[in-house]
């Protein structure tokens, strides 16, 4: 036995090193549950017991799909050699994308997401606290009126950062000046020009949440991720695979059963007896 404790384990990771790769269970996989890189599958010696049958089976699948394409790693492989060139391709992708989210709720960015909306409620108070002065404001365009005032100001260095240091002219000390404490650091400014100010500050970190999130989305719809999380899924719950995505589920099994997918039919066997 492994330190898992279950010989149906070993032999799982003993078929999948008969295949030629290496199975390594005692690093932390770079930081992800498991990764699968030249002939090489790392699985993270830290997630939970019931993670590391998914996550062979994921990592194998990126296993088969790169004999199927080279260079997925880079490219990240298309759907239509992984379901062999069928006509529903968009619906595939959609479901597919459904069947991530199921499997991995990170998939979902929930605390990105609720941290975009906290933003976007707050940008939406600065909107109308400006308007109250200046009504024909949009926070769409550049506003040159505001954006005079304010560079009349060392404040025009919030503009671009949220905490600058300015330094002393000669015995001054050099002063540090924040987006937190603006009204502190410029007493003298009006409650607008703190709104405008700020409201840019905030469009900036709306900006960064939503590359991230784009990011992010990027990577989990990789043709090769939604298949590795399909496999995963299938594991998991075939039913529930089965009724999220029909008509991928259908032309899966069709092709295992074809042994397109090739050493993957016998490994998923195995692991649904672990």
């Amino acid at each position: 036995m492994d330190k898992y404790g279950n010989d149906r384990l070993n032999r799982l990771i003993d078929f999948i090193r008969k295949q030629g790769l290496i199975v390594n269970t005692k690093t932390k996989a770079r930081g992800h549950q498991g990764f699968f890189s030249n002939g090489r599958i790392d699985i993270s010696k830290n997630i939970p017991d019931g993670r590391i049958v998914p996550t062979l089976l994921h990592e194998f699948s990126h296993y088969i799909h790169s004999k199927m394409e080279l260079s997925i790693a880079k490219t990240g492989g298309s759907l239509s050699v992984l379901f062999n060139n069928p006509e529903y391709m968009s619906e595939i992708f959609e479901e597919l994308v459904n069947v991530t989210h199921f499997v991995d709720e990170n998939s979902l960015h929930k605390k990105l997401s609720y941290h975009k909306e906290q933003i976007k409620k707050k940008i939406k108070e600065l909107d109308i606290e400006i308007k109250k002065e200046y009504p024909q404001f949009q926070r769409s365009k550049n506003f040159k009126e505001l954006e005079k005032l304010v560079r009349k100001t060392n404040a025009k260095y919030l503009l671009k950062y949220d905490r600058v240091k300015i330094k002393g002219w000669f015995f001054q000390c050099p002063k540090i000046i924040s987006i937190d404490t603006i009204e502190q650091d410029f007493p003298d400014l009006k409650p607008s020009i703190i709104a405008f100010i700020r409201l840019k500050s905030y469009q900036k970190k709306q900006n960064r949440v939503s590359q991230r999130i784009n990011k992010l989305n990027k990577y989990y719809e990789r043709p090769t991720e939604l298949f590795a999380r399909f496999v995963e899924g299938v594991y998991i719950d075939e039913e529930k695979i089965k009724e999220l995505a029909p008509k991928s589920f259908e032309r899966f099994y069709e092709l295992l059963n074809e042994n397109y997918y090739g050493e993957l039919k016998m490994l998923l066997k195995y692991a649904k007896e672990y």
